[in-house]
């Protein structure tokens, strides 16, 4: 191997297209994922349902200020490009996809950011309406995605996937059911279908992102769990954006099949009464 091979790429997808969900404010994780992935060089499409975050106590963002964001991050060979749909919708990761190809003419990177947040409870206060949503935005979608990714994609290096998975395989959630649920079901999915598409040059990884501030960790919820980080912080949405970046590159061309926890070293505990 010679010095040329073990340089660093400095642009590493220069000429790849990216597909990122759930990239509606600039204080998340999507957002950070695409300003990464924008200054490897690569093309990004946005996704996002704004509707969402405003049914939430952080509100929405400006998607313009989003955009521009992420678009400041370009390389000269580079573009931008948006769409919003509710994932909630069975047909609509086809459509993303489908949007996607017409913009780009392909598809190279799948990052399914998008989650769909609230509506839960523990035992004894669930219903079928909580888990079938639960099931339909943070799951179902993201199957459909990669099946519509893996349908387009012509076999030309760079096929990547990530899943989002919460890390509740490393501790309970508690009243978060549907959601650990849902979540859940992307990690277990991951090495079936990191073995499906392996012969197409796809890898797929699903990568935890651990605790990370997006704007509703609160002053008194963080003196309570400060103990529980070595490093004395929150993650920051940088923090997973970086493995996630990394993971669509050549150099992570041998991992697929693989759940990754980005936690900063978060040791979960939780007093007894």
């Amino acid at each position: 191997m010679t010095s040329a091979d073990l340089a660093r790429d400095p642009l590493p997808l220069l000429g790849r297209t990216a597909l990122v969900t759930g990239v509606s404010r600039r204080r998340g994780i999507g957002y950070a994922i695409s300003r990464r992935l924008a200054a490897y060089g690569a093309s990004v499409f946005l996704h996002h349902y704004r509707p969402h975050d405003l049914d939430q106590p952080w509100g929405g963002d400006d998607l313009d200020a989003v955009r521009a964001g992420v678009a400041e991050q370009l390389v000269p060979e580079a573009r931008i490009a948006e769409a919003g749909l509710d994932l909630a919708e069975a047909s609509a990761p086809q459509q993303l996809i489908d949007a996607v190809a017409a913009e780009f003419g392909h598809l190279d990177i799948l990052v399914c950011n998008h989650a769909r947040s609230g509506g839960d409870g523990e035992l004894g206060e669930l219903d079928a309406a909580m888990l079938d949503g639960h099931w339909a935005v943070n799951t179902r979608s993201s199957i459909l995605l990669a099946q519509a990714f893996a349908a387009q994609h012509d076999g030309r290096p760079g096929g990547r996937i990530v899943f989002m998975t919460s890390g509740q395989q490393q501790g309970p959630m508690p009243g978060e059911v549907a959601y650990a649920a849902a979540k859940g079901a992307l990690a277990e999915i991951t090495l079936t279908l990191s073995d499906q598409l392996a012969d197409t040059g796809i890898t797929t990884n699903t990568v935890n992102p651990g605790p990370v501030d997006t704007g509703y960790l609160d002053e008194p919820t963080w003196r309570t769990i400060r103990p529980m980080f070595p490093y004395g912080r929150y993650g920051e949405p940088d923090d997973p954006a970086r493995l996630i970046a990394w993971l669509t590159t050549d150099e992570a061309r041998w991992i697929t099949g693989q759940v990754l926890n980005t936690e900063g070293g978060f040791a979960r505990w939780r007093p007894r009464a």
